[in-house]
């Protein structure tokens, strides 16, 4: 016996199994990708934990307010920091900022975490600067200030990327620039956009597309197959 469905009725069934579907996956962390020029590095992003620190940062990133940022200042054994500036045709422009966002502080700087840099004195000041911890920092941050908001870790090989551009060579120049990381730059002259560490800053997606499956999607998280429909 054959049962025929309506469009509408088919539609309707699809929309509330895809529905229950999702709301039985486990919530996922956000994460983004620094592309760097001298590689990538993921950072998961503490979502329960800082979420206001974790939203202010993602505003900054699906603006694009970080796409052309570099690294500005390095410090060794202690931090780098990016996020405030960028760079096109050889014109360094500050990034515009949102509103400072409340601080939300707890979690400690140990090694390869990222956190807000803020104002001194003004533990609500942090807007859209931010740095990666390249030792344990806690003893240091963790009180100072109202305490430095972490929001997020490095994840994978990222801490290599991170190590590599905290090798490089600072160079003192006028405030904001007395401790910027430069690549090849030989010591006089005009800085060249490939003396910066420049980056895109990039959201992760929770879902992928599988391309041997018919391109139907999939959750990283859960390896579940998604739903195609196909016309007969």
């Amino acid at each position: 016996m054959i049962y025929r469905i309506s469009n509408a009725r088919l539609a309707v069934s699809l929309f509330i199994l895809s529905v229950s579907l999702l709301a039985c996956l486990p919530a996922m962390a956000s994460s983004v990708t620094l592309k760097t020029v001298m590689g990538d590095v993921v950072i998961e992003l503490y979502d329960e934990e800082t979420p206001e620190t974790v939203a202010n940062f993602l505003n900054y990133v699906r603006d694009g307010d970080y796409d052309r940022s570099f690294i500005h200042r390095s410090v060794d054994e202690f931090i780098i920091q990016g996020g405030g500036y960028t760079t096109s045709n050889e014109v360094v422009e500050l990034i515009p900022t949102d509103p400072p966002v409340i601080n939300e502080p707890g979690i400690s700087n140990t090694r390869g975490t990222v956190a807000m840099a803020k104002l001194s004195g003004d533990p609500d000041s942090a807007t859209s600067q931010w740095f990666i911890n390249l030792e344990d920092n806690s003893s240091l941050l963790d009180d100072a200030n109202g305490g430095f908001t972490v929001f997020g870790k490095v994840t994978g090989n990222g801490m290599d990327v991170v190590d590599a551009i905290a090798a490089l060579p600072i160079w003192r120049f006028q405030p904001p620039f007395a401790e910027i990381p430069l690549i090849d730059y030989p010591g006089s002259g005009m800085l060249q956009e490939s003396n910066f560490v420049l980056m895109d800053v990039v959201e992760n997606s929770d879902f992928e597309i599988n391309q041997g499956l018919n391109d139907s999607w999939y959750n990283i998280v859960t390896n579940g197959q998604g739903l195609s429909l196909i016309h007969i």
